[in-house]
């Protein structure tokens, strides 16, 4: 059962409540190249991206946002704001639709004030971030090392100093490099308010250990019922962070699946037929092939076991034996199929579904 959390607005799009979780990605070309920026935006857009933060490490940046929605972007644009709180306020006036912060790295409270009292003029939300790197100093000295209890009072403590504004249209992001870490922090700030949290295991790394410690910690979360967006952190193209954030959402069974699904199984002894190269043929094979835009679930398997109850339960797959396969759609057996072959005759299959 997914945790209820407060509903936010961001430009066009809500995160908590009964909203879909959303993908995130953050630019990383110069903000103050608009022209880069841009096209980096659209691109991440039209990848399926959701939400897009950028940084503004100066007041040339922050003109960004009004040079993008007048080239007309539509999509929530994120301003990712340090330590200088007159940043925040141009971002505001500029057009951004959300600021993030560390109330904690702003600076007095009339600073913090001030950037609460933009935000609330245009109806903008707050996203108030702690990681492992960003500790509160006092509370890391109170904890003697970043811990989940650390990271939950820290970044509770912050939105406390909005709170005392009387501004509530905040998103909480607790990010670690340790996922384990991260979804612990979670948890426990998932129990003790309603602010809609953002997901996301920081400094990932590359693409390959990215997505293995993203999926444990985003998914781990969310087959828990917790989270509202999520961000998959890579150092790689940020198209590839909503590939994989997609995918985890799906994985995780909070996301419809689209397109094709492969179900294959992971050969054994058992195995009498070239399972490897059949599912590497039709993984190459399926994006330029299979015409259908159905949402289908394909099962190749390997032999008389699994093979023909996981094919039955597919829309359409193949259950292989001694150079041969048995062809299964909607969990009926059409006919055998010959090992050679085999890939060419399931896409016709799928074609003509």
């Amino acid at each position: 059962m997914k945790r209820i959390s407060r509903k936010i607005k961001i430009g066009n799009r809500y995160i908590g409540g009964d909203a879909p979780i959303s993908v995130q990605s953050m630019t990383n070309t110069d903000t103050c190249d608009y022209e880069a920026t841009y096209t980096q935006v659209k691109a991440l857009e039209e990848r399926g991206c959701d939400i897009i933060r950028m940084a503004v490490p100066n007041r040339e940046a922050a003109g960004v946002f009004s040079y993008l929605k007048e080239k007309g972007i539509t999509i929530p644009l994120v301003a990712d704001i340090h330590f200088d709180y007159k940043l925040a306020i141009a971002s505001c006036e500029a057009g951004a639709d959300k600021i993030r912060i560390n109330p904690g790295n702003i600076g007095s409270d009339d600073n913090i004030k001030a950037v609460v009292d933009a935000c609330r003029k245009h109806n903008m939300p707050i996203r108030v971030g702690v990681n492992s790197g960003s500790l509160d100093k006092e509370i890391l000295t109170k904890h003697g090392h970043v811990t989940a209890d650390a990271l939950a009072e820290s970044v509770l403590k912050h939105a406390a100093i909005l709170e005392r504004f009387d501004f509530n249209d905040i998103v909480l992001a607790i990010k670690s490099s340790d996922p384990a870490m991260m979804v612990a922090a979670n948890k426990r700030v998932s129990e003790m308010c309603d602010y809609p949290l953002h997901l996301g295991v920081t400094e990932a790394g590359s693409m390959r250990m990215g997505v293995m410690k993203s999926a444990v910690g985003i998914g781990g979360l969310l087959t828990q019922g917790i989270g509202d967006t999520i961000r998959v952190s890579l150092t790689a193209d940020p198209l590839y962070e909503i590939d994989w954030g997609i995918k985890i959402l799906e994985a995780a069974g909070v996301r419809e699946k689209s397109g094709i699904e492969i179900v294959s199984c992971p050969t054994c002894g058992r195995t009498q037929i070239d399972m490897i190269s059949l599912v590497d043929e039709f993984e190459s094979r399926m994006t330029t092939e299979i015409k259908t835009n159905k949402n289908l679930k394909v099962a190749i398997m390997g032999c008389a076991v699994n093979g023909p109850g996981e094919a039955r339960e597919a829309d359409i797959g193949i259950a292989g034996g001694k150079g041969e396969a048995l062809l299964i759609k909607k969990g009926e057996v059409i006919k055998k199929l010959p090992e050679e072959g085999l890939i060419s005759a399931l896409i016709d299959e799928i074609n003509r579904m």
